[in-house]
């Protein structure tokens, strides 16, 4: 009997463990190398593990639903199709999240209920929690230093060690992250017989949790400006056909916005940057984000890597390939991590502007608006006239804590300058 461990796939650097959302088979059937197995997902990409190897599944380890650490065997194949099929795994999920076994001579804190909180735990610093017997109240109080502010297993350590001395403290030393560790009161809601009630799904619970946290963590200010971008409006018109027949893509405005904002955040590298407690971490890479509406609702928002090192067509091929992966649900975890700085582009839905939120960890975000056309003044020789342009407003939303006015003002008007001195000879 030669035997396949399936095991848990690593599908990005920070990625440490995934939820395996359904089975495509069962103990006992036969599979073809490539033939999908399950299908996993992270924080926001879901996908599609295949069999590397040919034969029939004689175990499944984990059930659907089942949060496994990366690296864990969760199915057997046996290659020569001859073994016996073990019985299908039916321990409870949350036996599953549990990494390290709790020995029978530590006490644990049976009250931790961790569907009270909004907020992700890792199954080792679930555990760890009960052994300690931390409860989720103090939980709930550490500034995680992970992924999204997750709480890490050097957070839990750090906690326990000032808990022990007499002088438990959140991890980071930021004053106004502490004031936001505090638990936030829920407004009492009540539904009648009449409404419908529907359940958020794993994708809209994840952003709903990134938004309130980004709204907790950043002091949000925003700026508009409105800029007059005529010369890129014609220059497109111009060059869209034959674009389109040497490139196989579409041109679009977004790319001309990635190169405008990959230009201006190296002349303002502040602004390419995050905010770890009281320190300030400048990005050496401009990679830009843009946030892609799915089909079947929500966003995400795949990273165009090194944008400054990219002309206008390099930017638009990388962004219809990323926006098509987006709406086949193509995306790995890679394809969305790294950003330093996000668009969304609030005219596509024929809006004029909008107020963005942060995508943490950056410190900006750039919304794009409709372009439409305005009667507006022109200075010429022989005195100002009223002629019909193309508008559009900019919308920065910045991080307070380390942009000031002065500097989000100036970086957002770069941006227009830009889009409205672009030279309708560009090539492409």
């Amino acid at each position: 009997m030669a035997t396949f461990d399936i095991k848990m796939p690593k599908l990005g650097e920070s990625v440490e463990e995934a939820t395996i959302t359904k089975w495509f088979v069962k103990a006992g059937d036969m599979v073809e190398e490539d033939q999908v197995l399950l299908e996993i997902a992270t924080d926001k990409v879901d996908s599609e593990i295949p069999s590397p190897v040919s034969g029939k599944v004689i175990e499944i380890k984990y059930p659907e639903n089942a949060k496994i650490a990366v690296g864990k065997v969760i199915a057997v194949i046996d290659t020569d199709g001859s073994a016996e099929v073990k019985p299908s795994a039916s321990i409870a999920v949350e036996e599953v999240k549990a990494e390290e076994p709790v020995k029978t001579n530590v006490v644990v804190n049976e009250s931790l209920n961790f569907n009270e909180s909004s907020r992700f735990y890792s199954p080792l610093v679930r555990s760890m929690a009960k052994k300690e017997q931390v409860s989720l109240d103090e939980l709930e109080k550490i500034n995680g230093t992970g992924h999204n502010g997750r709480v890490k297993k050097e957070d839990l350590l750090h906690y326990l060690e000032n808990r022990t001395s007499g002088s438990a403290k959140p991890v980071t030393e930021s004053v106004v992250a502490k004031a936001e560790s505090k638990p936030v009161e829920k407004p009492l809601v009540i539904s009648s017989s009449e409404d419908e009630i529907i359940e958020m799904g794993r994708m809209r619970r994840i952003i709903a949790d990134h938004m309130v946290m980004s709204k907790q963590v950043s002091p949000h200010v925003t700026n508009v400006v409105e800029a007059d971008v005529t010369s890129l409006v014609m220059w497109r018109n111009k060059n869209k056909d034959a674009f389109e027949k040497k490139q196989g893509v579409k041109l679009t405005y977004m790319p001309v916005f990635i190169e405008a904002v990959a230009r201006a955040l190296k002349e303002f590298p502040m602004v390419n940057a995050s905010v770890d407690g009281y320190k300030i971490i400048l990005r050496k890479n401009v990679n830009v984000g843009v946030a892609v509406a799915l089909p079947n609702g929500g966003l995400i928002v795949p990273v165009i890597r090194n944008a400054d090192l990219k002309n206008i067509a390099g930017l638009a091929v990388d962004m219809n390939e990323l926006a098509e992966k987006a709406r086949k649900n193509k995306l790995s975890p890679d394809d969305i991590q790294g950003g330093t700085f996000t668009i969304t582009n609030f005219g596509t839905f024929r809006n004029l502007y909008g107020t963005p939120i942060i995508n943490q960890p950056q410190v900006a975000i750039l919304a794009t608006g409709s372009i439409v056309k305005k009667p507006a003044v022109l200075e010429t020789p022989q005195g100002d006239v009223i002629a019909i342009r193309h508008k559009m407003y900019l919308a920065l939303t910045f991080d307070h804590r380390i942009i000031d006015g002065v500097l989000g003002g100036t970086f957002l008007r770069r941006i227009a300058d830009i889009l409205e001195q672009w030279d309708e000879s560009t090539s492409i």
